[in-house]
C-alpha cells in the first residue's frame, strides 16, 4: 500500500482551515455533513463557532450529530439543539441531529465483535461527509480524533450503546452494564469508523479528514467537568485516510517537547487508546504510513 498524504499546518486559524482543506484536492459535492462534536453543556473544547464557521459556509454545509447514549444535556434531539445553539453552531449553519427521526443498520464487512453499525437516519440525505475532529484526550478511547468522530460520532444513541458494549446490546439503559475487555471497545470503534466508510463507498459518496489539534485537554468536548488544555496547540492536520490522520496526530503528541505532553500520553495509553489505528489499518480502513506535507 503506497503511503497516504496528510496536510499539515501549525498555524490554527479560519482561514487555514480553508487552506488545508483545499489542499485535499477533493471538492465535497451536494449536500455536505460537517461533523463535529457539538461539545457537552459546560465542555470548554469543542471547535468554536469563529474558527470552523468560514470553512463550513464556504461547502454549503450542515452540522451533523447524533445523540449521546449517556445521561447529559444532548440525549435527546431538542436539548441537543439548545446546546448547539448555545455552542454558536446555529450562527451559520443548519444543525442536524441525525438520529432525531430515526435510525439504521449498516453492515460491518470486517470484524470480530460488531455484526453492524446504526447510525442517524438522516445520513441518508447527504452527498459529502467532512469529518471535522477535535483531536484531545477521552476518558473511555484514550483520545478522540477522526476515527472516534466517524464511530461514536455518527452513531446513533442506540448505535453508541451498542459499540460501547461491543456489539452486545443497543439499549442505552442497560449497555453501561454489559462486561467487555477496554481492548473491544477500541476495536469496536474501529469497526464501526469502517462500516462508515464502507457505506459512503458503496453509495458513492466522498468523505474527507481534518483533525484541529487545539485545546488539548486530556479529557473529551463529551465530558461536561472538561479539565483545561495540558500541553500547547500543534496546528491542523488533513488526508484522505483517517488512520494516516489519526496516526500523524498521536505522532505529533508523541514527539512533542511540550512537558505537559506526558499527561495526553499517559491518559491515551491508559485506555490503549492507540490500538485503535493499527486494527484499523488491518480492517482496512486506511494506512499508518503517510507522508507528512506541511503548508506555509
Amino acid at each position: 500500500m503506497e503511503k497516504s498524504k496528510v496536510y499539515f499546518i501549525k498555524e490554527i486559524t479560519p482561514e487555514n482551515l480553508i487552506k488545508i482543506y483545499e489542499a485535499l484536492g477533493i471538492e465535497l459535492k451536494g449536500k455536505v455533513g460537517v461533523k463535529v462534536s457539538t461539545g457537552e453543556d459546560g465542555a470548554k473544547g469543542y471547535l468554536k463557532a469563529d474558527l470552523i464557521g468560514p470553512l463550513v459556509k464556504k461547502l454549503n454545509g450542515t452540522i451533523i450529530e447524533c445523540n449521546t447514549a449517556y445521561p447529559g444535556a444532548r440525549n435527546n434531539a431538542e436539548d441537543h439543539l439548545k446546546v448547539a445553539e448555545k455552542h454558536g453552531f446555529t450562527t451559520f449553519a443548519n444543525v442536524d441531529i441525525m438520529d432525531a427521526t430515526g435510525e439504521f443498520k449498516i453492515p460491518v464487512k470486517i470484524g470480530k465483535h460488531l455484526k453492524y453499525d446504526i447510525v442517524g437516519e438522516n445520513l441518508k440525505n447527504y452527498d459529502s461527509i467532512l469529518n471535522l475532529a477535535h483531536g484531545k484526550g477521552h476518558a473511555m478511547g484514550g483520545f478522540g480524533a477522526n476515527l472516534k468522530n466517524q464511530s461514536i460520532g455518527i452513531a446513533s444513541r442506540n448505535g453508541k450503546a451498542y459499540i460501547h458494549s461491543c456489539g452486545q446490546d443497543e439499549n442505552p439503559d442497560t449497555a453501561w452494564g454489559r462486561p467487555y475487555e477496554q481492548i473491544e471497545f477500541i476495536e469496536s470503534m474501529a469497526e464501526a469508523a469502517n462500516a462508515v466508510a464502507d457505506y459512503i463507498k458503496d453509495n458513492n459518496k466522498q468523505i474527507a479528514y481534518i483533525t484541529v489539534m487545539n485545546a488539548l485537554s486530556v479529557d473529551c468536548d463529551c465530558d461536561a467537568h472538561q479539565g483545561d488544555p495540558v500541553m500547547a496547540d500543534l496546528g491542523i492536520v488533513a488526508s484522505l485516510d483517517p488512520v494516516a490522520n489519526d496516526q500523524a496526530f498521536i505522532d505529533m503528541v508523541w514527539n512533542s517537547p511540550d512537558p505537559g505532553a506526558h499527561l495526553l500520553q499517559e491518559r491515551v495509553d491508559r485506555q490503549l487508546g492507540r490500538e485503535i489505528i493499527p486494527y484499523a489499518e488491518s480492517i482496512g480502513l486506511g494506512t499508518r504510513d503517510y507522508e507528512l506535507v506541511e503548508l506555509d
